[in-house]
């Protein structure tokens, strides 16, 4: 139960992005997309700092 605290953390993160990426969907296919881009936010925001540091 120690990494309870971080789990919270993540689904708030994720429901706060799925909410944000629906509110802003003008089609179904832009609301389907958000809900992907709204699991994986973590990797595409590494994916942007790792880019901006050319690593």
């Amino acid at each position: 139960m120690k990494h309870a605290d971080s789990g919270a953390i993540y689904g708030m993160g994720v429901l706060g992005a799925m909410v944000y990426y629906l509110g802003h969907a003008a089609t179904f296919a832009a609301g389907a997309f958000g809900i992907f881009k709204a699991l994986f936010w973590p990797a595409f925001l590494l994916y942007k700092i790792l880019e901006l540091l050319k690593m």
